[in-house]
C-alpha cells in the first residue's frame, strides 16, 4: 500500500515516541507471560479476512474509547499490530497519552507476522 506523504509524518513522530518490537520479541513475550495481549488495531474487514491466534481486535477508529473499557489496568502489557506498523504505532502512542505505560508496536505488522509464520486465524 502507498501511504500519502502527510499520514507517513504522522506516524513518523508517533514511533520516536513508543516502543518497537520486532515479530521473535513480541513472540518471547507472549510465550513468557501470558498476561500479555495482543491487539489487532485494523479494520474489521481485515480482522474478518485473518489474523493472529492469540490477538483480541480493537480497531484503531474505536480505541481511544474502548481501550480502558477492555484494560482499565493501565500497567497491562500490550503489543499492538496492524497491517505494517504505521497505525499500531499511532494506537501506540494515543494509548500511551491515555496513561497506558506498557505498550508495544510490532515491527512489520501483520504482513510480518505472515512472513514469519505467526499461526492465523479467521
Amino acid at each position: 500500500m502507498e501511504h500519502s506523504s502527510g499520514f507517513l509524518k504522522l506516524a513518523g513522530e508517533a514511533k520516536k515516541n513508543v516502543s518497537e518490537i520486532s515479530v521473535a520479541e513480541a513472540r518471547a513475550k507472549i510465550a513468557a507471560r501470558s498476561k500479555v495481549v495482543l491487539l489487532d488495531v485494523r479494520e474489521d474487514s481485515e480482522w474478518a479476512a485473518g489474523h493472529a491466534a492469540e490477538a483480541v481486535h480493537l480497531g484503531k477508529g474505536v480505541l481511544e474509547r474502548d481501550l480502558e473499557k477492555l484494560y482499565p489496568d493501565a500497567n497491562t502489557e500490550i503489543i499492538m499490530y496492524c497491517g505494517g506498523g504505521f497505525r499500531s504505532a499511532l494506537s501506540c502512542d494515543a494509548a500511551q497519552k491515555m496513561g497506558y505505560k506498557n505498550v508495544h508496536s510490532l515491527i512489520g505488522g501483520h504482513k510480518g507476522m505472515i512472513a514469519a509464520g505467526w499461526p492465523m486465524t479467521k
